[in-house]
């Protein structure tokens, strides 16, 4: 037979081992509703930003799943779990690049959607464009893995540190900046709104490496360590060019207004073919042209063009030395 008496819990017995019940007492979720008023009448607004609307906008996991997805097919089983051989490597590349296709026309289908809301266009029927880009996106795969090729053995030929093409591949920042940007320079080129910036950002987060998918970058690019390197929009690099750590090719003053009145000049550096620009060097400029196998110190300033096959280095510092004792 049950017990029908109700157990009574003693709260302040509980309390006097733990002070739980005591501290939410203290609890103000009755302020919250206010708060939530505020934030819907600051997007009410132009001062702030949201995407509420029936729209979808692309997702950056997805992007994200993309970049590792072509990832996995421009270097055939290193990034798989699946063990690839003659009999099976047909079969699996073609089944994840039927798959890849299929990921990449509906972020561009929600990317052109979006655009299109945000900036008030007509329609410009999304689905059509986004799979001819798509298809374009796929078709750019075999040559986004021969330049990559030779991106590797830029690597090999100039870093005495690496003992294989498997250690670049796996270990080396700068490759895997270097594979997110060609692939997101093809959708550049594509004129695909927004996807590219999300795939190269993902890339600087990982990398500390930030290079704009609007640049061009020639074949046997190499950046050696990697960290801090900014390549901005409108730089164009030649081929066999190596770059250091904290390498930045940007652009001079800005003002104010620039984001309207300089969108479409030319404001970052020209590195000519078989250029080396070693640490912490800063080079800037749409009119600064690095000239043909110059080499260029670190931590130089650069702001005005250097001819053909010049060594730029700095004066070395007076050090003064001290017994310290």
């Amino acid at each position: 037979m049950s017990d029908k008496n109700p157990t009574i819990i003693d709260t302040r017995a509980i309390a006097a081992l733990c002070d739980h019940i005591e501290v939410t007492s203290c609890c103000q979720h009755f302020k919250v509703p206010g708060i939530v008023k505020e934030l819907l009448s600051s997007w009410s607004t132009k001062e702030c930003y949201e995407h509420i609307s029936p729209v979808a906008i692309p997702s950056q996991e997805e992007i994200i799943q993309i970049v590792e997805q072509a990832r996995c097919i421009l270097f055939p089983g290193y990034f798989t779990r699946t063990r690839l051989h003659a009999s099976n490597l047909e079969y699996y590349i073609g089944k994840k690049t039927t798959d890849l296709y299929d990921k990449v026309a509906e972020q561009i289908t929600m990317a052109i959607r979006h655009d299109c809301r945000r900036n008030s266009l007509l329609c410009t029927n999304c689905e059509s464009q986004s799979y001819s880009k798509a298809l374009a996106f796929i078709e750019a795969l075999p040559k986004v893995a021969a330049i990559l090729a030779t991106d590797i053995r830029a690597a090999l030929e100039g870093d005495p540190a690496t003992k294989s093409p498997d250690e670049v591949i796996f270990c080396y920042p700068g490759l895997l900046a270097t594979l997110v940007y060609r692939l997101a320079h093809e959708l550049y080129l594509l004129k695909v709104p927004i996807i590219p910036r999300i795939m190269t950002e993902y890339a600087h987060t990982k990398t500390g490496i930030d290079i704009h998918p609007g640049a061009t970058i020639g074949s046997s690019f190499f950046i050696d360590h990697g960290t801090g390197v900014v390549i901005g929009e409108t730089t164009v690099i030649g081929n066999n060019v190596r770059l250091y750590q904290g390498v930045t090719l940007g652009a001079l003053s800005l003002p104010r207004d620039a984001g309207e009145k300089m969108r479409n000049m030319k404001r970052h550096p020209t590195i000519e073919n078989d250029v080396i620009v070693y640490s912490n060097t800063t080079i800037l400029g749409g009119e600064t042209i690095i000239g043909e196998g110059s080499v260029i110190g670190g931590n130089i300033w650069l702001t005005s063009s250097v001819p053909a096959g010049t060594k730029v280095l700095l004066k070395r510092p007076e050090l003064i030395y001290s017994n310290s004792l």
